[in-house]
């Protein structure tokens, strides 16, 4: 599989890229304007927004995994496709969202929507392609999904330029309409079967009596507190702490799209089994350790352009580390999940986006700004244990998958090349 190639080659995985691309174009434009629209048009408080988004996100965490066990039950296309609409509808509700109770309603829908189907689309994929290749059919769609949150950061962009409530909500009726363009791709899908009930002791829930697979998912939400750190804690971090120049912000914002567009597949291949996945988490989190210390380095005093290289390794190494969680991660919460319970398992490792999402801001605002660089050494310290945790985490839910007589994880074998869909349309 060629590691410049940002989607997937013809059949399923590339219509699964195909409507990973229509959601992130719509998700750029929502995210670049959604913060203005709803402070500076609707009135509220940045309080309150961020408050109904943390509510949103925690009602998302934990409905993630009844949502993904509903697409093993009833059939993963189905379910995303619902979800796919759902969501189309909860973003359309913020067009009339006019009041924080009115705007809560439409958050608690949307977060759960989006986390339901990213468990929905990970089952999908799961069904559709062999379990050698699922990894690196995931690096593709991840190359795929930056390179859509770019394109709709620009659209998104044209709306603040003109500044009228009128571009905010055509913003927001775009991205409403992506996810209904989504929806349709994936009716193209292969229809998957579904997974037949559990029976005599199982338990419906699985995933949350699976404490090895649980503590890789903690390791892993713990290790994903990096993602406010590009958009919201280093910008904070650079005009507030650092001589550097404000329009960094925008080239590390930059930096970081692109390179996980470019390098991502190229990563991932690198990874082929739950062994070399573990010591590629371990590896990220170490790099995020030497990237915090990049970054406290740029405190004042260092200068403005010794200020800007050091923030600009730091963001080299960052993103480094972002790729190689992600790579592993994926293997990792694939390569671990039973057959036919893809849904509720990826809709539990899933959460761990929404918790970062929940408490990363207020968590890291107060760490960084509060303590300076002794904060940046403390999340790195952070880092470094939960990655190098990963290694015997994964061990544990090796040997008990094959204690249990769960279905066989591969250990160290070599994945093998993409070699087209495993279904046909």
């Amino acid at each position: 599989m060629p590691g410049h190639q940002i989607v997937p080659p013809p059949g399923s995985p590339r219509r699964l890229a195909y409507a990973q691309l229509a959601n992130s174009v719509g998700d750029g434009a929502y995210y670049v304007t959604s913060a203005l629209y709803f402070t500076d048009i609707v009135g509220l408080s940045p309080a309150r927004v961020g408050l109904a988004l943390t509510l949103g996100w925690g009602l998302g965490a934990v409905a993630g995994v009844p949502l993904g066990h509903l697409a093993d039950r009833r059939g993963a296309r189905g379910t995303a496709v619902l979800l796919s609409i759902a969501t189309a509808a909860a973003v359309a509700s913020f067009l009339f969202a006019r009041s924080w109770p009115a705007f809560l309603a439409a958050a608690l829908l949307y977060t759960c929507c989006q986390c339901g189907l990213g468990a929905a689309r990970q089952a999908l994929l799961a069904g559709l392609v062999e379990p050698d290749q699922r990894t690196a059919v995931r690096a593709h769609l991840q190359s795929t999904t930056n390179a859509g949150l770019a394109i709709g950061a620009a659209l998104g962009g044209v709306a603040l330029a003109i500044g009228t409530e009128s571009a905010y909500l055509a913003a927001f009726a775009l991205d409403a309409a992506c996810f209904l363009l989504s929806a349709l791709v994936l009716l193209r899908l292969p229809k998957l079967a579904p997974t037949p009930p559990a029976t005599g002791g199982e338990a419906t829930f699985g995933v949350v009596r699976d404490r090895p697979y649980a503590l890789i998912t903690v390791l892993n939400a713990v290790l994903l507190l990096y993602m406010p750190l590009l958009s919201l804690i280093i910008p904070l971090w650079i005009v507030r702490r650092t001589d550097a120049p404000a329009w960094l912000v925008s080239g590390l914002l930059v930096l970081n799209t692109v390179s996980v567009v470019v390098f991502q597949v190229r990563i991932a291949q690198r990874v082929n089994g739950i062994t070399s996945a573990a010591r590629a988490v371990r590896s990220a989190g170490a790099l995020m350790l030497v990237a915090c210390v990049g970054f406290a380095a740029a405190a004042h005093g260092s200068g403005a352009w010794v200020a800007a290289l050091l923030l600009l390794a730091g963001a080299v190494i960052q993103v480094a580390a972002e790729m190689m969680l992600a790579s592993g991660g994926w293997e990792l919460s694939f390569g671990l999940a039973p057959e036919g319970k893809h849904g509720q398992y990826q809709g539990f490792f899933g959460s761990g986006q929404a918790v970062a999402r929940m408490l990363g801001p207020l968590l890291l605002t107060s760490l960084i700004l509060g303590w300076g660089a002794g904060g940046w050494l403390l999340l790195g310290g952070v880092f470094l244990a939960a990655g190098a945790g990963m290694v015997p985490a994964a061990r544990w839910a090796a040997g008990d998958r094959a204690a249990g007589g769960s279905p066989a994880v591969k250990a160290s074998s070599a994945a093998a090349p993409y070699s087209g869909p495993t279904a046909a349309p």
